[in-house]
């Protein structure tokens, strides 16, 4: 089993695609094919049920993917460390980052980290901060900043990068408008629009209604934040988000409403790094960047 077997198989995996696999690694479509048979056959078992249209990972493929990342990562750790001996960092960072995360700009952040190291090359993916911790786990992430994280779930490294409280949105015609506070009893029964369960905001409410003891209903699920905005402009429900929201343009017309109660919920983000010793160096450089110039960040 070589690495560039797995690294065809980890791309097929992520496409979805012979096609545009092989696009993205830039080899022919039947040299990849000819590398995914290969590897079946070593291993003696299907990796991917293939159909004309779909193809889908078999649960031997999860299986192998798992392993397969770790192992990818665990060699560019090796390469990035001994160029990183030799005074070069060289390699690819990849950076997961939940949307609109408080306490770190990611494109500043980024900008000056291709200043400062050209050499290497850079990947940014955006999700929900489940898939940032999976991400991180299994290798297919150096680094991630994700929030609403807790010790209990991540046994890595956390570093804490904001910390704010969440407050209720809603538009200026609704009768929450006209207050300054609300209690959490009050909310029930109210309708919501709410990002999907994946993102830090929405496990950042999701736990604050648990502790209030207030069940809620989420009729609107979206993946941005503009459309959250958009649709509680529009009066089709209000929203309990992170106090930055607020200060959105978008969000000028609307009412920021105060929450009050014995529940004192906080969103918290964070940068989300393997245990220390196994952080590799890119992802090292980048936190000291961060830490020593706050204006990139």
């Amino acid at each position: 089993m070589e690495l560039r077997q797995l690294e065809h198989f980890v791309a097929v995996a992520e496409e979805r695609h012979f096609t545009r696999a092989a696009e993205r690694l830039a080899v022919s479509q039947s040299g990849l094919s000819a590398s995914v048979r290969a590897l079946e056959q070593e291993l003696r078992t299907p990796l991917f049920s293939r159909t004309t249209r779909t193809v889908r990972l078999t649960e031997a493929g999860r299986a192998l993917l798992v392993e397969a990342e770790r192992t990818l990562a665990g060699a560019r750790a090796a390469r990035d460390a001994v160029d990183a001996v030799r005074g070069l960092l060289r390699g690819t960072l990849t950076v997961g980052v939940e949307q609109c995360v408080a306490g770190v700009s990611p494109a500043r952040l980024l900008a000056a980290f291709h200043r400062d190291h050209p050499q290497m090359e850079l990947r940014l993916r955006q999700e929900g901060t489940s898939s940032l911790l999976d991400g991180v786990a299994g290798g297919r992430l150096d680094l991630a900043f994700a929030a609403t994280v807790g010790p209990a779930e991540w046994r890595g490294e956390l570093v804490p990068l904001a910390r704010e409280r969440l407050v209720l949105l809603c538009a200026a015609g609704h009768p929450f408008a006209e207050r300054t506070d609300v209690g959490w009893e009050e909310l029930a029964g109210a309708s919501f629009i709410d990002f999907h369960p994946d993102w830090g905001p929405r496990r950042a409410a999701d736990q604050a209604f648990a502790a209030a003891g207030v069940r809620r209903t989420v009729g609107l699920e979206v993946n941005d934040v503009h459309s959250l905005l958009e649709l509680v402009r529009e009066g089709l429900g209000i929203a309990v988000v992170p106090h930055h929201f607020s200060r959105k343009p978008e969000a000028e017309l609307l009412v920021t409403v105060e929450l009050t109660g014995a529940v004192r919920p906080v969103y918290e983000s964070v940068a989300v790094l393997p245990a220390a010793r196994s952080a590799g160096p890119g992802a090292r450089a980048l936190m000291r960047l961060l830490r020593e110039d706050p204006g990139a960040g």
